[in-house]
């Protein structure tokens, strides 16, 4: 069923979002912080409109796909907010990567307005948001998953894992498998370059069997084409893996591979790569191993 629906964040992953919502059938009404962002969205049939207040209004649902916990917390429960103009009974889904706590304490701030809420965040990259296919991991209530899940299915797979936070939760988890299958990679292709083999070769060598998976298929070419433009930028792929680091120690639960892992990509940021794809990785591991990148 067609229902109105509001969108805040049409970045990288978020305006393809909206397409495929769009295609459903939906209607959306959308706000970005930038608005040039907008214009291909108002072609295809999104209302644009002028500030995050004005998205919530008839809609049954909210989503927002925004940068981290303080950006969410902002363009929702601020000045102007977004949930202040939605009908008690209506979901907020917040489908950024932020903290599980920060995810808990909207829960809670939801539910005293008389709000549904999921923590639902994504993982598929610009890709999977393109050809709506994400993985969509939702936390919150079970009356909450049951309202959304028809919007959800059409930008993925959502699947309901546990209550508020949840969501958070599960998406640390592939976070750091993502990081360190990436680091794992590149260090795989690096050890074939200095070696003499062709990476490019190896790769394929090495498809169907079980070091294969859609990180060596996909971004193995990335790092043997050298082709780094965003999809996943590494900042926030440095930021999600701190972000579980601290969710670990919270639970008194050490990850060794995690922190080694952590490390590198802080490092990456740091040498001024935190825009590039975070597949990008091989170009701190080149410069570990004293290369030039």
């Amino acid at each position: 069923m067609s229902a109105t629906l509001g969108f805040i964040g049409t970045g990288i992953m978020g305006a393809p979002m909206v397409l495929n919502l769009l295609a459903a059938g939906h209607r959306v009404k959308v706000w970005n912080r930038s608005g040039e962002r907008l214009a291909a969205l108002a072609e295809a049939g999104a209302q644009v409109c002028q500030h995050p207040a004005e998205v919530s209004v008839g809609a049954a649902a909210l989503l927002c796909m925004l940068s981290d916990g303080p950006t969410c917390d902002h363009l929702l429960f601020g000045e102007q907010g977004a949930a202040a103009g939605l009908a008690q009974g209506s979901v907020v889904a917040v489908m950024s990567s932020i903290p599980v706590p920060t995810a808990r304490q909207q829960a809670a701030r939801c539910q005293a307005l008389g709000l549904e809420y999921l923590d639902a965040p994504v993982s598929g990259g610009e890709r999977g948001a393109r050809e709506g296919n994400l993985a969509i991991m939702a936390g919150g209530s079970a009356a909450a998953f049951a309202q959304a899940e028809g919007y959800l299915s059409a930008l993925g797979r959502p699947v309901h894992v546990g209550p508020a936070g949840c969501g958070e939760l599960a998406k640390l988890v592939n976070q750091l498998i993502v990081a360190s299958t990436l680091a794992t990679v590149a260090e795989g292709l690096l050890l074939a370059e200095r070696g003499g083999a062709d990476p490019a070769k190896v790769r394929q060598a090495l498809a169907g069997g079980f070091a294969d998976s859609p990180i060596l298929r996909q971004h193995g070419e990335r790092m043997i084409n050298a082709d780094f433009r965003p999809g996943g930028p590494a900042k926030w792929q440095a930021k999600d893996t701190r972000t579980a680091l601290a969710e670990a120690a919270s639970l008194g639960l050490a990850l060794p591979v995690a922190k080694v892992v952590d490390g590198l990509y802080a490092a990456m940021v740091e040498a001024g790569d935190g825009d590039l794809d975070h597949a990008g990785i091989i170009r701190q591991l080149r410069r570990a191993n004293g290369e030039s990148v």
